[in-house]
């Protein structure tokens, strides 16, 4: 006996998806565990709080941290080649990319995801409310600021908006 089966459009195409995202969810898995083992190299200023408690932030978020240099962050981020307009008071190497300041976490696993051409991103200044401006001597104020996606040729734009 024979059986034969028939799909319409829709099931087909619902079949598909689903078993795309079965054979891409481990994979993407993978790479997001990847990108969260990449460790990071940070330079800072020795006596800067608001820096330590920006790599708290990060390594509460799966970030490992390989080096931690207490001077050289105007100098690192020089050698990088990240203008100083984006400057704030510490900078990181994540994988391959400049991490400039306060920046999320979320927003260095987004970038560590979708891997852009770009040098980094960057949070310039000491916005507060942003991870490591946000302790209790703020009170709970938080301004709005943006994380910028910094192009090799050194122009940007809005990778993330914080509200």
């Amino acid at each position: 006996m024979t059986t034969t089966l028939t799909l319409s459009r829709r099931a087909a195409l619902h079949w598909a998806v689903a078993s795309a995202g079965a054979v891409m969810a481990p994979a993407l898995m993978a790479q997001t565990k990847a990108a969260l083992t990449t460790g990071m190299e940070i330079w800072k200023d020795a006596s800067c709080g608001c820096c330590g408690d920006w790599i708290k932030h990060m390594e509460a978020n799966g970030f490992k941290v390989d080096a931690i240099h207490d001077t050289g962050n105007n100098a690192a981020r020089a050698r990088l080649g990240l203008a100083a307009k984006y400057g704030s008071c510490h900078t990181a190497l994540i994988g391959s990319y400049v991490v400039e300041g306060h920046v999320p976490a979320a927003d260095v696993k987004r970038l560590l995801r979708e891997k852009p051409q770009a040098l980094g991103i960057a949070v310039p200044g000491m916005p507060i409310g942003s991870p490591g401006m946000d302790g209790p001597v703020y009170g709970g104020r938080r301004d709005k600021y943006d994380t910028l996606l910094v192009k090799r040729d050194g122009t940007s734009h809005v990778f993330q908006s914080h509200s």
